[in-house]
């Protein structure tokens, strides 16, 4: 079976046939960059506020909404043939009142690195940029090889903070934490919930080997993680959420970016 001929698929195994000439509001940042990647702007007719890359791109197309809150009647005058919604990142009840007035609602949920493939290939069939896709996966597919072709390193738990006040971190079973197994990194049990809050501990610190802060959704800084480092007296880094936390585009430059991280850790914050 060829990749063209494999079924169109999203993240609830809902099928969509091919539809070269849609018109597309996404809902899902990352997913916004990947089109425009593929070749797909011009069938963009609606974005979030969150939805920055490219920037010049993306200037004149309409927003509705952040993530979160979605402007249902500014989406219902775009006349979208389809939108993309994330399970992640969009609200269940939101991508239910669209599927009342948008012929198809695509959901999609990466859950570790190697799904973006799918992701690309599902993009890319749906909307009629087949043979873009499959240069990106291929790509992808090398830079993924040269993480897992490195020497393994030592065994390390580490700290992904997402917010502080409160303090949030991110569980062993979301992207981040996929992102992070790669270098043979672990995220320790802080509770059930995907992105659990959490209070600083001697006995929390004492688990771990180092702690990182993203840039996003809170906007930590360099000034944040020397302040940290001071108090708790173990590594503290600042690193890219973007590269840790987006599918699509992003995620190419996410995994080289990981070899960057193991190098920060390894070499005392030396890149």
């Amino acid at each position: 079976m060829t990749t063209s001929s494999l079924p169109l698929l999203d993240a609830l195994g809902q099928a969509h046939a091919p539809a070269p000439g849609a018109r597309i509001v996404s809902l899902v940042p990352s997913i916004t960059e990947l089109l425009c990647d593929l070749g797909l702007a011009s069938r963009l007719v609606g974005r979030t506020g969150f939805c920055i890359h490219p920037r010049e791109t993306l200037a004149a197309i309409p927003k509705v909404g952040g993530t979160k809150d979605v402007n249902i009647d500014k989406i219902r005058k775009l006349a979208p043939t389809h939108v993309i919604v994330n399970i992640d990142e969009n609200e269940k009840p939101t991508a239910d009142k669209l599927a009342e007035f948008v012929p198809h609602v695509v959901v999609t949920h990466p859950l570790v690195p190697q799904d973006n493939l799918a992701l690309a290939r599902l993009m890319g069939g749906i909307f009629g940029a087949e043979d873009k896709a499959e240069a990106w996966c291929a790509a992808f597919e090398r830079e993924l090889a040269q993480v897992r072709s490195m020497p393994p390193g030592p065994p390390r738990t580490v700290l992904y903070c997402i917010w502080q006040d409160p303090w949030m971190s991110a569980s062993k079973d979301t992207y981040i934490a996929a992102m992070l197994a790669e270098l043979g990194w672990r995220i320790p049990e802080l509770g059930e919930a995907r992105y659990p809050r959490f209070e600083w501990s001697q006995a929390l610190v004492d688990q771990l080997d180092a702690v990182l802060l993203s840039t996003e959704p809170y906007r930590f800084t360099e000034a944040h993680a020397d302040a940290l480092e001071k108090q708790i007296g173990i590594p503290v880094l600042l690193v890219d959420g973007e590269m840790m936390s987006w599918y699509g585009s992003r995620a190419l430059a996410g995994v080289r970016y990981l070899r960057e991280l193991r190098g920060m850790l390894d070499g005392e914050r030396t890149p």
